[in-house]
């Protein structure tokens, strides 16, 4: 994966709920929605990069005061100007260009800035295009399972445990 264009950024959102997740639907949700579309906008040539994470309103969902449900917050870079809203399905929602100024510096946890100038090459976008090689491993760590099963949470446990087993970290 190569660094975003951060002039060329997007970024959209799929609700799901907080129930989803002790049942293992958010994975589901992934399987089902996220990974066929960004294959699809990635093999049809319209995006470069890509990451996703589970955000809500208090951390950058840009939604109502009374919506408290976690969304797959999807970041991605086009590659050429386009409009995303012309492309993608309709359980994208809350859809927007992102402003460089909103992506020049990521925070880590509870405010803690990423120091940049510990990098080789001192930039950001190279910070975003390792977020994205983490989206795009779980994309192709979840590929591996059968189409037709869910998947047990523990496996997805099991194969995660192995990063942290390989850096002796854990995050909570």
């Amino acid at each position: 994966m190569q660094k975003p264009n951060l002039d060329q950024m997007w970024e959209t959102f799929i609700k799901f709920s907080m129930d989803d997740i002790p049942s293992g639907k958010h994975i589901e949700i992934i399987r089902k929605k996220i990974q066929p579309l960004i294959f699809r906008l990635r093999n049809d040539g319209l995006i470069n990069w890509y990451s996703f994470l589970v955000h809500n309103r208090k951390h950058g969902v840009p939604t109502t005061e009374d919506d408290n449900n976690p969304y797959f917050h999807i970041r991605f870079e086009t590659k050429k100007e386009v409009n995303p809203k012309d492309f993608l399905p309709s359980y994208c929602v809350l859809t927007r260009r992102i402003k460089r100024d909103w992506v020049k510096d990521i925070s880590i946890g509870e405010g803690m800035k990423f120091d940049t100038s510990l990098l080789k090459d001192e930039s950001i976008e190279e910070v975003w295009r390792m977020i994205g090689e983490q989206s795009e491993w779980l994309l192709y760590m979840l590929d591996i399972f059968k189409n037709e099963i869910d998947i047990p949470l523990q496996y997805v446990g099991q194969l995660l445990h192995y990063f942290a087993n390989m850096t002796q970290l854990i995050v909570g």
